[in-house]
């Protein structure tokens, strides 16, 4: 009697062994992919549901004026940070003003006018004009000047500057400043 039992066990345990193999073997290559696909669906229909609230968003009258005026606020201080092309002139002319008014001596401005090096990469608009000068001043009247180019508009950058002592009590000190302009590129007109 326990033979016949143990018979009927053993071939149910394997039918049950079985079954469970054959239900993971399903799970693994049924199941599994489709959940690994319903995540990507949802992610995808999570990315579209934010787009088109954005967009719907952007569509109400009160947004847009918003954004209009948000952009009106960009383009004025864009203008704190650069020069339109055609008024390089008058900049060296500013420069050569605050030096006069900070009594610098044997002030010397030179502009380069390599454009091919003054291309920053990835920009369409904007390009870099570099201006060179030189003067001979005291340390107060350097500090001035430095100050005084700091607070210019549009933003003047100092790339580089060098100081060579004077031999002479009394006399200026050598300064040479490398400066560094955003200007607006040319723009064709079609």
């Amino acid at each position: 009697m326990k033979s016949i039992y143990n018979k009927h066990l053993k071939t149910l345990a394997l039918i049950w062994i079985g079954c469970f193999v054959l239900s993971i073997f399903v799970y693994i290559l049924v199941l599994a992919p489709q959940k690994k696909t319903q995540k990507n669906i949802e992610k995808q229909l999570t990315e579209i549901k934010q787009i088109y609230d954005s967009t719907k968003e952007a569509a109400q009258q009160k947004n847009q004026i918003q954004m209009k005026e948000q952009i009106e606020q960009l383009r004025s201080r864009l203008n704190d940070f650069v020069i339109e092309s055609d008024d390089s002139a008058n900049l060296t002319l500013d420069i050569s003003q605050i030096a006069s008014e900070k009594k610098l001596d044997s002030f010397m401005i030179k502009t380069k006018e390599s454009r091919e090096n003054s291309a920053i990469p990835d920009c369409k608009h904007i390009t870099e004009d570099r201006i060179d000068i030189g003067f001979n001043a005291g340390f107060n009247q350097f500090a001035a000047f430095l100050n005084a180019l700091e607070r210019h508009q549009p933003v003047v950058f100092i790339d580089t500057f060098s100081i060579t002592r004077s031999k002479q009590d009394g006399l200026g000190h050598k300064v040479n400043m490398n400066l560094a302009v955003f200007a607006r590129k040319w723009q064709e007109k079609s």
